[in-house]
């Protein structure tokens, strides 16, 4: 069975049928009482519940969702995102955000389901989310890596899982390789590994897994398109830019970097928390093969992966009351950046400038008020 309706009243979660092989659901069975919609945002779900709530969103929105199956897993299971936009005569560009590239960064999806939230609820009454849903489309993914994803949620020893599900090649009977390594971006040069039992497993080959060529395959056809790339992980609360290379820097790095802290200020005016922000050998550690990279190669100007709550108390076992409050903040986060992206594609550079710095002043104002 699976999930019923998600309206304004509220949702029944029954428990899911135990299925095996490929293309099969989360293999525990897991239950869920009736709750609000509110409370839905607040807990995570396995993908069968994502599943659900994804077709859920179509239904109450058709005017402004619909759905693409962009690519199949190892597994050969869908990789589906979200379209998100008022209906317009002409092209429009387009915001790029996806979630759960690493199985167990499981607040991830929870943010991409939360931000799809708010700006279905927000886009009516708020006039700029108004504007932006006529000039862009957002390209949503809530869960890249399926099969990590699903394998995570088997048992308490599979928790921790972190990279895909394809089988080890040349005798290596370890599984899986680490898709944010295995793009065509400088791919197997640092801050990777070539044992296929490793965490930070690169691959055989750039592109080697279905779900790294799926978004690639992806990237390449809208890259014109696309005027901000956003990728979900956790944790350590950083924002990084590109690139990870410790001797390649990104030919706009000054404006990135001053989005990025306009970002993190952003952030810290919700609930005070510090994200750091910079590139990966500034502030954590070089390596090669991101998405985030690979889409600041091809062309798309603003690139930034969001490393969410927390600094290591919890790590990926992030507590499910600290959902929302990581959801509100990184929002806040995630909006600042589109807003400037927006502002710079359809007004002048100098008013997105002036935009920009009062935001950023606006935001260490209230960040300031928070902590009186």
């Amino acid at each position: 069975m699976m999930m019923l309706g998600l309206g304004s009243v509220g949702l029944v979660l029954l428990s899911l049928a135990v299925q095996s092989g490929h293309g099969a659901q989360d293999s525990a069975v897991w239950s869920r009482e009736e709750t609000t919609e509110r409370n839905y945002y607040t807990r995570y779900h396995n993908m069968s519940e994502i599943t659900a709530w994804m077709e859920q969103m179509k239904r109450e929105n058709p005017d402004v969702v619909s759905s693409m199956v962009y690519g199949q897993t190892y597994e050969r299971r869908n990789i589906t995102l979200l379209k998100i936009g008022l209906s317009s005569t002409v092209r429009k560009k387009a915001i790029w955000m996806d979630c759960g590239i690493h199985a167990r960064e499981w607040i991830a999806p929870a943010f991409c389901q939360y931000f799809v939230r708010e700006i279905l609820r927000t886009y009516k009454t708020d006039t700029k989310v108004n504007e932006m849903m006529k000039n862009l489309d957002f390209y949503i993914t809530p869960v890249l890596n399926v099969d990590g994803y699903i394998y995570s949620w088997h048992n308490e020893s599979t928790r921790l899982w972190r990279k895909s599900r394809s089988p080890g090649t040349g005798g290596c009977t370890c599984y899986g390789t680490d898709l944010n390594r295995n793009f065509y971006a400088n791919w197997g040069m640092v801050g990777v590994s070539t044992d296929c039992c490793s965490e930070t497993y690169c691959g055989t080959k750039a592109l080697s897994e279905s779900e790294a060529w799926a978004v690639t395959d992806m990237l390449g056809k809208m890259r014109e398109d696309i005027l901000a790339f956003l990728t979900i992980h956790s944790y350590s609360q950083l924002i990084l830019v590109p690139y990870g290379h410790p001797n390649i820097s990104a030919p706009n790095y000054d404006e990135l970097m001053e989005v990025g802290l306009g970002a993190a200020m952003a952030i810290k005016a919700v609930h005070g928390m510090d994200y750091t922000v910079g590139t990966s050998p500034d502030i954590l550690y070089p390596f090669l093969g991101s998405s985030q990279d690979f889409a600041r190669l091809i062309g798309i100007p603003l690139s930034f992966t969001f490393e969410l709550r927390d600094k290591g108390e919890h790590g990926f076992e992030l507590p499910e009351d600290q959902i929302q409050p990581t959801c509100e903040e990184a929002y806040a986060g995630a909006q600042h950046i589109i807003t400037y992206t927006h502002d710079k594609a359809f007004y002048s550079y100098a008013a997105t400038v002036t935009a920009t710095l009062w935001t950023t002043l606006l935001a260490a104002w209230v960040s300031s008020a928070i902590l009186l």
